[in-house]
C-alpha cells in the first residue's frame, strides 16, 4: 500500500481497512463525487491528484483543495451520512485504493487512533481550503499559479506536471487566454518550462518567492 496515510497507521489499524480495499485506476478527469451527492466510498490515492472544486453560482468551477498519496477523499460524507459540499475530479491519470464508507465508518467506531489522524488530515485540508479562499479573493492570479503549480509539485512524481493550460484555467477559474499570458511571466523568469500539455517546475524556490502561499 503507497496511500502515506493507511501507511501512516500502526498494523492494528490497518488490518481494519486493508482487507477491505479494493484498487483502480482513476482517469483524468473523472469524476469520483459530485457537489450534494451522498457518497459511499472512501478512496486512497496511490498515484495521482484529485482536486475538490467549489461550484460557483455562474455554474464555473475553482479549486480549492488537493489531495494525492498524503490524504484520502470522502471520508466527510459518507461515514458521517452528509451531502458532499464539493465536486471531486481527478486531476491526472492514477491509481487509487477505496473501501465503503460503512467499512470505514466502522473502522472510525473501533479505533481512536484512526479518529485521530483522519482529525489530523482534516485539519490540514481545512487550512488548505482557507487558504485557497484567501488567495482567491486576495491575490494576484501570478502569485495564485505559482502556488497551486507547487502544490501540485508537492504530489507529483517529478518536476514535470502533465496537465494542459485549460486545466489550469479550469481549476484557477479564469479564461485560458489570461493562464498563457500569466505562465508567459513565470516562464520568463525562469521557473518554469512549458509544453503542449505539460508544465516543468524550473525554479522551485523561485516559485515559492513568487508565490502567495
Amino acid at each position: 500500500m503507497d496511500n502515506l496515510w493507511i501507511a501512516a497507521l500502526d498494523a492494528a489499524d490497518r488490518k481494519r481497512i486493508e482487507p477491505h480495499l479494493k484498487q483502480g485506476e482513476i482517469a483524468r478527469g473523472q469524476m469520483l463525487y459530485d457537489a450534494g451527492e451522498a457518497v459511499d466510498q472512501v478512496w486512497f490515492p496511490i498515484k495521482g491528484v484529485v482536486s475538490l472544486m467549489t461550484i460557483l453560482p455562474d455554474d464555473k468551477m475553482v479549486e480549492t483543495a488537493a489531495i494525492g498519496r498524503e490524504g484520502l477523499i470522502g471520508v466527510t460524507c459518507g461515514p458521517f451520512n452528509a451531502r458532499a459540499a464539493s465536486r471531486a475530479i481527478s486531476q491526472r491519470d492514477g491509481v487509487a485504493a477505496y473501501c465503503s464508507a460503512e467499512v470505514f465508518g466502522e473502522a472510525l467506531d473501533a479505533s481512536e487512533s484512526i479518529r485521530l489522524a483522519l482529525s489530523r488530515f482534516t485539519e490540514g485540508l481545512m487550512a488548505q481550503v482557507q487558504q485557497a479562499a484567501a488567495c482567491n479573493a486576495q491575490h494576484r492570479l501570478d502569485e495564485r499559479l505559482a502556488r497551486w503549480l507547487l502544490m501540485l509539485h508537492d504530489r507529483a512524481e517529478d518536476d514535470r506536471i502533465d496537465l494542459t493550460q485549460a486545466d489550469i484555467a479550469g481549476m484557477l477559474g479564469v479564461r485560458r487566454a489570461t493562464v498563457s499570458e500569466v505562465g508567459t511571466v513565470l516562464e520568463g523568469k525562469g521557473l518554469i518550462q512549458r509544453g503542449r500539455g505539460w508544465v516543468k517546475v524550473l525554479d522551485r524556490d523561485g516559485l515559492e518567492k513568487a508565490s502567495c502561499g
